[in-house]
């Protein structure tokens, strides 16, 4: 911890944020612009502010300190649980949890929050939607499915369920085109390399530039396998716990579920996926566990080709030729 630095722990809500300071003064603000202004008089180029990041709440508090230059951190909820818990408090409400952020923020080595640039942020917005139309298309289809088996099904009924779907498909089709477009913009190289990767399709790098932000926020593959949740967790201890191993899903779960649809593709296609797939499963593990392996690998091959500019190419050892 440095001595010079004064903390601010922070607990968000909805209409209000909850704040406390290293020296264990508390305040409350509203969760508007009033109240974002009124606690920035507290702060100068000492303070760094801490806060959980819960769901939408935080953001726009967290982009209006980034933009006056304040020190901010953005800590997964999951640590600052766990360090609650440790401090075995039996008080929880919104006062009590700031003051166990600004202790948390005290004793961890904390990592400057980036935020997201205009266009990602834009970018992400959009595949939200699409994932909302993707499950309202695939609901009016399993519907109109139902209907069908009926054997007498309500021509009204029909009618309205396939305007309905024409309607979301139509929705899906012109985002999915904006979408590829904006991506363009900015990652118009990246994007084409990730095509030459076989098991991966134009949508799937698509969303593998954006759900990583074109793979710029990362210094290794292994870190973004990380970011992805990809990672084993080994539970063993003594001679009585010798867990199976299995990964953390500590992670982005969109890109974790993107590159497991991809893995059966990769499997059949991708001669570095099918050879560590054929060889964990003469092994005698699942085909499961054989598939998250290949995931690892194909997020390895983007991230490489990402940082690299080079393209894929198999019959090489490193996977990777000038393009």
């Amino acid at each position: 911890m440095n001595k010079d630095i004064k903390y601010f722990g922070i607990d968000i809500s909805h209409l209000v944020f909850d704040v406390t300071d290293s020296d264990g003064n508390y305040y409350q603000f509203k969760n508007s612009l009033i109240g974002f202004k009124k606690f920035i008089k507290l702060l100068n180029f000492n303070s760094h502010c801490v806060m959980e990041a819960t769901g939408y709440y935080h953001y726009q508090l967290a982009y209006y300190l980034q933009e006056n230059s304040i020190a901010l951190s953005v800590e997964n909820p999951l640590a600052v649980k766990r360090f609650i818990q440790m401090k075995l408090s039996k008080i929880k409400t919104d006062k009590s949890d700031s003051k166990l952020i600004c202790a948390y923020a005290k004793q961890v080595d904390l990592k400057l929050w980036q935020g997201q640039s205009k266009h990602q942020l834009e970018c992400l917005q959009m595949t939200r939607l699409l994932s909302v139309y993707t499950k309202q298309s695939t609901m009016l289809k399993n519907k109109l499915h139902g209907e069908a088996v009926l054997g007498n099904p309500s021509k009204l009924v029909v009618t309205s369920l396939k305007k309905s779907l024409r309607q979301v498909q139509k929705e899906i089709k012109t985002i999915e085109d904006k979408l590829l477009v904006l991506v363009k913009e900015v990652h118009q190289k990246v994007l084409s390399d990730l095509k030459s990767i076989p098991g991966i399709g134009p949508k799937t790098s698509l969303m593998l530039v954006v759900l990583t932000d074109g793979f710029e926020r990362f210094k290794s593959g292994s870190e973004l396998c990380s970011y992805a949740g990809l990672t084993p967790i080994i539970r063993q201890s003594g001679s009585s716990i010798n867990g199976r191993p299995r990964i953390s899903k500590i992670g982005n779960q969109k890109l974790r579920n993107l590159l497991f649809m991809c893995s059966f593709n990769a499997c059949k296609y991708n001669k570095a996926c099918k050879a560590i797939y054929d060889r964990i499963v003469a092994k005698g593990k699942s085909k499961k566990l054989a598939l998250i392996a290949v995931c690892n690998k194909l997020l390895k091959q983007a991230f490489a080709i990402a940082k690299s500019g080079l393209i894929y190419d198999d019959t090489f050892r490193s996977v990777l030729v000038k393009n």
